[in-house]
């Protein structure tokens, strides 16, 4: 075993898990999760069947992930985030066969208490602020907060909001990396 466990973790058989990934306790991880290397499991924390999680994600505590939900590499889940699978749950109405993908894709934070809604995607370096409640896509390095999420400005890598000149362009504060603002959308030149 190239993980570690605490012993009050469930984790049920047929999860294919990384080597140096922890998991906290009373955490679930249900039949047919993969989960990468790195990760960081925190407590209470639900991952259910066939969800997948890339390299080095931390998934702090009481998250709900549930089937659907595909995060790329570096993602990071705030405490208390949830991901909805179906947009239209009714208790006596059985819809395993309807359930939504979400995609949470490479270096994206999602924060405490936030909620994502099915069948939209994160993306890349997005940062979804606490308590937001995502009803549509996320484009690359956008920062949304609000109920429902609102786009209010762009995010560098590093997590540093940016901004931009009268040239489009902006630098990140700590790492010195160089972004272009073009037609609503952000992309990292240097």
């Amino acid at each position: 075993m190239d993980y570690s466990a605490h012993p009050t973790a469930v984790i049920d058989e047929g999860c294919t898990i990384g080597a140096g990934t922890r998991i906290w306790h009373f955490s679930h991880l249900m039949t047919g999760c993969v989960i990468g290397a790195r990760c960081n499991i925190g407590q209470n924390v639900v991952v259910s069947p066939q969800v997948r999680l890339g390299d080095n994600v931390k998934v702090q505590n009481n998250v709900s992930i549930y089937t659907g939900v595909e995060c790329e590499d570096d993602v990071f889940l705030g405490p208390s985030c949830v991901f909805t699978n179906v947009i239209n749950p009714r208790s006596a109405v059985a819809r395993r066969d309807q359930y939504l993908r979400t995609l949470v894709k490479q270096g994206a934070s999602i924060g405490a208490n936030a909620t994502i809604v099915c069948g939209h995607d994160i993306g890349r370096y997005a940062f979804i602020g606490a308590g937001a409640v995502v009803t549509k896509e996320v484009p690359d390095y956008a920062l949304v907060v609000g109920n429902p999420a609102r786009r209010t400005g762009w995010m560098s890598e590093y997590g540093h909001k940016l901004a931009f000149g009268a040239d489009g362009e902006a630098v990140c504060p700590e790492s010195g990396q160089r972004y272009r603002l073009a037609n609503d959308r952000v992309t990292r030149i240097a």
